[in-house]
């Protein structure tokens, strides 16, 4: 069995949907042991997803592999019985109620801290545990509109563009939650004791939009919806459409590649200045790439390097070359009638990674509270 870089640390994760569940899938990765506390009868909220794959979602496995579950019900001062001896015995709790919930539920950082001191305890909320929104409801879709992302680039009001990721979630709260924990880790091991990390997924997309910020406070060109460089508003750097209604995407925004891009698809000199009249440019461009197919440009760019490239499905994606070439998907997932998917690539460094070559499954609701009974922990 390989060892990871996190073997030997334990995890509590009272997380529920996707932010928190794949900061701990992240860390079981790398070696830490995750127990996932959840609720009697239906468990977390993602087991019921569709597709189901098996008895629970396949969202919910490809989140929770290599996971342990506990069931239990918070409410019920009796839990704490089974609770207690598991944090005197944890470093990392995440959590992802709302501001409030884990203190009424006698389980807030203060009432940890009395069991563990040295706790690791990461909240993970839309808009942070304090602050006018602190218990305002979200989801993805407002964090990244309150945040001003959005506005950058959502289409037309006629025909608003959703986008295609929930970066709010992953970009906003599991690894900004993965990174803390592992900073806050390390400060215990140089001996400052635990910490209480406070997790907003709204606030933490500011970092995306470090241009937009400056362009906005330097020049007062504050970007709109898809009008800045790299949002719409250049020829360089656009999707377009070709004849059989596959997507070109096009980067060349370096004059090298500008002009290896012109030259390989034939852009009539009076339109290569994209200063001039980008529109006139943008609009050449897109007469040209429609007049040929996919296979036609995949094969022009592939000779000129030049940032461009067609935009591939997902299948394609996962049976690219390159990808299986480095080992991305070589990950499997099994569920407990034995069928067996790709299981979700994560970002842990291979060297870093316990059991990279394993076959996992995710944990059955309660398929641990056996191991953790109050008795067994005396």
């Amino acid at each position: 069995m390989m060892q990871g870089a996190l073997d030997g640390i334990k995890v509590l994760d009272f997380s529920t949907l996707l932010p928190g569940p794949m900061a701990g899938l992240f860390l079981t990765d790398a070696g830490a042991e995750v127990i996932k506390i959840e609720r009697p009868g239906a468990g977390e909220e993602m087991r019921s997803y569709v597709p189901k794959w098996g008895v629970d979602s396949v969202n919910f496995n490809m989140l929770n592999r290599g996971k342990r579950s506990i069931a239990l019900d918070l409410k019920d001062p009796a839990s704490l019985d089974v609770l207690i001896p598991l944090i005197k015995k944890t470093d990392v709790i995440i959590e992802q109620f709302r501001p409030g919930v884990m203190a009424r539920l006698g389980l807030g950082y203060d009432d940890i801290c009395q069991i563990k001191p040295d706790i690791i305890y990461c909240s993970i909320s839309g808009y942070g545990q304090s602050g006018p929104k602190a218990l305002r409801a979200g989801h993805d879709l407002n964090y990244i509109g309150d945040a001003g992302l959005l506005s950058l680039s959502h289409g037309s009001t006629d025909h608003p563009v959703l986008p295609p990721a929930l970066i709010a979630d992953i970009a906003g709260g599991t690894y900004p939650a993965l990174f803390n924990i592992l900073l806050a880790l390390r400060a215990r091991d140089a001996g400052k004791g635990g910490a209480y990390l406070d997790i907003s997924m709204a606030e933490n997309l500011f970092p995306f939009l470090y241009w937009a910020m400056g362009d906005g406070q330097v020049a007062d060109r504050w970007a709109g919806n898809g009008d800045a460089l790299v949002t719409g508003g250049s020829p360089r750097y656009q999707l377009y459409a070709t004849a059989d209604d596959r997507i070109l995407a096009a980067a060349p925004l370096e004059e090298k590649f500008w002009d290896i891009f012109c030259e390989a698809i034939n852009l009539p000199d009076a339109l290569r200045n994209d200063v001039a009249d980008p529109e006139a440019t943008r609009q050449g461009i897109v007469a040209i790439i429609a007049g040929q197919p996919a296979a036609h440009w995949a094969a022009v760019f592939e000779t000129a390097d030049c940032c461009c490239s067609i935009v591939k499905t997902m299948k394609e994606a996962m049976d690219d070359p390159h990808f299986c070439a480095r080992g991305v998907f070589d990950r499997q997932l099994s569920n407990e009638e034995g069928a067996i998917i790709t299981a979700l690539p994560t970002p842990i460094a291979r060297n870093l990674v316990a059991n990279t070559q394993d076959t996992q499954t995710a944990p059955r609701l309660g398929a641990d509270n056996q191991d953790f009974s109050a008795s067994q922990q005396d």
